[in-house]
C-alpha cells in the first residue's frame, strides 16, 4: 500500500517555483510504505523557514510533537536512573554532614533544629524537583528536547519579543552548567571516598590521591566512550537507591517521630528562630536539589514519562528516607555531631557494611560524574550547532545517540576538577563553592520558561504570576544565600560562567558581522552563473563532479569564483550544498533537503540545502548520497569520485565598528583555532581542496 501523502510533504522538492526534477535519468523519490505517527508532519509547517521557497508553508507552532519512545517505559526509567539522577542521588552523601558541621553554630542536634532541617530539605525537593522540573517545566520542549538551550532555541525560532536579551540569558545559563560541571565530580567523588574516614580511619590520608586517580581515569577513558559500561549505569544506581533507602528506613523505624519534620511549620519555625544565620544555611540546604536541572536537560533522551516514573517511584522515596534516617540517627546519638569523623550517611550503615558502602558510593559518584561530563559534551555540541561556539572537534564514540567526545571540553573540565580537589581537599570545603551556578541555572530556567509559557502558549497571567513569584522567591533566596560564599571561593563557577558566556556572545556577534562582509565579497550566485556563458576566454567544461560548500544559495562560493577566474574551467556536474542548522533536535530524512536547479543553458548547477538538527551529525557526503537515493539528485551523479571545494576564511580585525578591539581579537583567535571544515563536515581529505580568502571583522 502506498504511503498517504500529507499536506506540504513535497515542500522540500520545490524551490523558486521550479520542480526538483533533474536531468535525464533522474527518478522521483520512491514511495515506501511507512507507518504514520502522530504529528509526523509537524516540523514541515513551522519548525524552520525553508531556503529557496518563495511561498513557504504557513508558520504553525506545534508544541505537541514529542520524542517517540523506542523502548518500554520501565527500561527507559531504568536508564534515566543512571543518567539523570546521579547528582541528585548522591546528594545525601554530604548535604546533612555539611549542615551540621559547617553551620554548627546555627544547626544543633536538638529536635527543633533537626526537624527544621528535614522540613527545609523535604519542601525544597517537593517544590523545585517534584513541582517545577518533574511536573511543570517538563511540558516546555523543543520537539522533545529539553534544557536551557532548548528554551533558548524555542524563543529564537518563534521570534519572542526582546529575543536577544533572553538568548543572552540562555547562553549564560548554559555557561553556568559548564561551570557546575567542574564542581560536581570533585565534591561527589571526594564525599564517597571520604567514607574511608568512617570505615577505616587509618586510610584517611589516601582519600585525595584515590579521588584524583578515579577522576583522572574517568577523563582519560572519555575518548573511548561510555557505551561499554553505560548499560550498567541504571542497575548500579537502582542498587544504590535501594541500599540508601533501606539504610534510612532502618533508622527511621527506630524513631518514627522524625516524620513530623516533614511539616512545613518546622522549617518556618527554624527560619524565624535563627534569623539571618538560618538564611545562610539555605546555601547548604540547596545541596539536596543540585542536579534537579538534569531532569529537564535529559528530557530528549528518555521522554518525560520515564523520567517522572524514575523520580516518583525510586529516587524521591530513597533520598527522602536517607535524609530522614540521618536525622533520626542524629537525634538518637547527639554526640555523633561532635565527633572528629562525623558523617551521618556512612554512620547509618553497620560497621561491617561500611567499606562495601564506600565502594558502592564511589561507583555511584563515578556515574554521577560521567553524567555531568556527558552533559557538558552535549551542551557544547548544541552550542556549536546553534551558532554560539566555533566548530569544535567532536568524536562520535558509538552509534548510540549522545555518545560523543569533545576533547577541548573534556580536558578543560579535567584541569578544573583536579585543581579543585588539590586546593580544597575535602567535600565540606568544596560545598562552600557549590550551589551558586546551580541556583543561577534554576532562576534562568524559571524566567525563560515563564516567557515561553506567556508568549508562545498565551498562558494567562493569573496562572503564571503566582507560579513565577513562588519559584523565584525560593530560588533567589537560595542564590542569595550562596552569594555569601563568594569570598570562600564561590566566585569560581561564576567566573567560569561569565567567561564562557562572553566567548559565546562574542562568537555569535562576530559571526553576524563576518557573514555580512562575506556576502558583500562573494556577490550573488545568480548573477555569477549568468556571466559564465559570455566570459572571455570561454569557460571550458571538464569531466568530473565538483561539490562546493557555501552558507546559502544567495551568494557565490568563493572557491567556485576562484576556480573559474583562475582556471577558466568548470566540472561537468556541479553541486553547491548549504548546511542549514535548524533549531530542532532532529530532522527526518524525507524532509532534510531543498534542491534547486540554478543557472541557464550549459551552465546549470544544483543547489542543495541540507537541514541539520542540533543533535544530528553533520556528514555532507552521506547527506548528498541520501538526496540522490531519494531521487532529488540525478542517479548518474558521481559522488564517489567527486571533488569537494571549501572556502577557508582568514578573518582579520579591522577598525570597523561592531565589536570592541579585544573582542575582535578573541573572535579571530577562536576562528583560527576552530576545527577543520574537513572534520566538521566529514569530507574525504584526499578529495577536498581548501581555497583561502580573507574577510574583515
Amino acid at each position: 500500500m502506498w504511503r498517504k501523502r500529507s499536506l506540504h510533504e513535497a515542500a522540500h522538492k520545490v524551490a523558486d517555483g521550479e520542480p526538483a526534477e533533474v536531468t535525464d535519468g533522474a527518478a522521483t523519490p520512491p514511495k515506501l510504505p511507512q507507518r504514520k505517527v502522530l504529528h509526523e508532519a509537524a516540523h514541515k509547517v513551522g519548525a524552520y523557514e525553508p531556503h529557496g521557497l518563495k511561498k513557504p508553508p504557513p508558520r504553525v507552532f506545534d508544541p505537541d510533537r514529542d520524542v517517540v519512545a523506542r523502548a518500554g517505559k520501565a527500561m527507559l526509567a531504568l536508564g534515566a536512573l543512571g543518567v539523570v539522577y546521579g547528582d541528585l542521588g548522591t546528594s545525601p552523601l554530604y548535604t546533612e554532614q555539611v549542615l551540621f558541621t559547617e553551620h554548627r553554630s546555627v544547626v544543633q542536634s536538638t529536635t527543633a533544629d533537626v526537624y527544621g532541617i528535614v522540613s527545609l530539605i523535604f519542601w525544597s525537593l517537593v517544590i523545585i524537583v517534584c513541582v517545577k522540573y518533574a511536573t511543570v517545566i517538563m511540558r516546555a520542549h523543543n520537539r522533545g528536547d529539553g534544557g536551557i538551550l532548548a528554551l533558548t532555541a524555542l524563543m529564537r525560532r518563534c521570534k519572542v519579543v526582546h529575543v536577544t536579551l533572553f538568548i543572552t540569558l540562555g547562553i549564560f545559563g548554559a555557561s553556568l552548567f559548564l561551570g557546575d560541571g567542574m564542581v560536581t565530580p570533585a565534591i561527589s567523588v571526594l564525599s564517597a571516598v571520604g567514607g574511608l574516614k568512617v570505615a577505616t580511619p587509618g586510610l584517611a590520608h589516601v582519600i585525595v590521591p584515590i579521588s584524583l586517580a578515579i577522576l583522572l581515569s574517568l577523563f582519560v577513558l572519555q575518548r573511548w566512550g561510555t557505551g561499554a559500561v553505560g548499560s550498567l549505569f541504571g542497575p548500579v544506581m537502582l542498587l544504590w537507591f535501594t541500599v540508601i533507602g533501606v539504610l534510612g528506613l532502618h533508622e527511621v523505624l527506630l524513631r518514627p517521630a522524625v516524620f513530623q519534620g516533614l511539616s512545613p511549620s518546622y522549617g518556618a519555625q527554624f527560619m524565624v528562630n535563627h534569623g539571618g544565620a538560618a538564611f545562610l544555611t539555605l546555601g547548604a540546604v540547596v545541596l539536596a536539589v543540585t542536579g534537579a536541572e538534569a531532569l529537564y536537560a535529559d528530557r530528549g533522551h528518555f521522554g518525560p514519562v520515564p523520567i517522572r516514573i524514575a523520580w516518583f517511584a525510586v529516587v524521591f522515596p530513597a533520598v527522602l528516607l536517607s535524609y530522614l534516617g540521618q536525622s533520626a540517627l542524629i537525634l538518637n546519638n547527639p554526640r555523633l555531631v561532635t565527633g572528629a569523623n562525623f558523617n551521618p550517611f556512612f554512620q547509618l550503615a553497620p560497621s561491617w557494611f561500611r567499606l562495601i558502602l564506600v565502594f558502592l558510593a564511589a561507583a555511584a559518584t563515578i556515574i554521577a560524574s560521567q553524567a555531568v561530563i556527558s552533559g557538558s559534551f552535549s551542551v557544547a555540541r548544541q552550542a556549536v550547532q546553534l551558532g554560539f561556539l566555533p566548530r569544535l572537534k567532536i568524536a562520535h564514540t558509538s552509534k548510540q545517540e549522545g555518545q560523543i567526545y569533545v576533547p577541548a571540553i573534556n580536558w578543560a573540565l579535567c584541569i578544573g576538577v583536579v585543581a579543585l580537589i588539590v586546593i580544597f581537599q575535602n567535600s565540606s570545603k568544596l560545598a562552600e563553592i557549590y550551589g551558586v551556578a546551580v541556583t543561577g541555572t534554576f532562576i534562568l530556567d524559571t524566567v525563560l520558561f515563564t516567557v515561553v509559557a506567556r508568549m508562545l502558549w498565551r498562558t494567562s497571567k493569573w496562572k503564571l504570576v503566582p507560579f513565577a513569584v513562588i519559584l523565584l522567591t525560593i530560588e533567589v533566596s537560595f542564590f542569595s544565600a550562596n552569594l555569601a560564599k563568594v569570598t570562600h571561593g564561590a566566585w569560581l563557577p561564576l567566573v567560569v560562567g561569565l567567561v564562557v558566556s562572553t566567548v559565546m556572545v562574542t562568537w555569535r556577534k562576530g559571526q553576524v558581522i563576518v557573514s555580512r562582509n562575506r556576502t558583500e565579497k562573494e556577490g550573488p550566485l545568480d548573477g555569477f552563473l549568468e556571466t559564465l556563458g559570455s566570459r572571455e576566454p570561454p569557460v571550458r567544461r571538464v569531466p568530473g563532479t565538483a561539490i562546493f560548500l557555501n552558507p546559502s544559495k544567495d551568494t557565490t562560493p568563493l572557491a567556485l569564483r576562484a576556480e573559474v577566474e583562475h582556471t577558466h574551467a568548470l566540472q561537468e556536474q556541479v553541486v553547491i550544498i548549504s548546511v542549514d542548522r535548524v533549531s530542532v533536535p532532529h530532522v527526518d530524512r524525507e524532509d532534510r533537503f531543498v534542491v534547486t536547479r540554478m543557472g541557464h543553458g550549459l551552465f546549470r548547477v544544483f543547489h542543495v540545502v541540507d537541514r541539520v538538527g542540533y543533535r544530528d551529525k553533520t556528514d555532507v557526503p552521506k547527506a548528498l548520497a541520501l538526496a540522490r537515493k531519494l531521487g532529488l539528485l540525478p542517479r548518474n551523479l558521481d559522488l564517489e569520485h567527486a571533488s569537494y571545494f571549501v572556502s577557508r576564511m582568514t578573518i582579520t580585525p579591522t577598525d570597523a565598528p561592531g565589536l570592541d578591539r579585544w573582542r575582535k581579537k578573541l573572535f579571530v583567535t577562536m576562528a583560527r583555532n576552530a576545527a577543520s571544515p574537513i572534520e566538521a563536515f566529514a569530507l574525504p581529505s584526499d578529495r577536498t581542496v581548501m581555497m583561502g580568502s580573507q574577510v574583515g571583522v
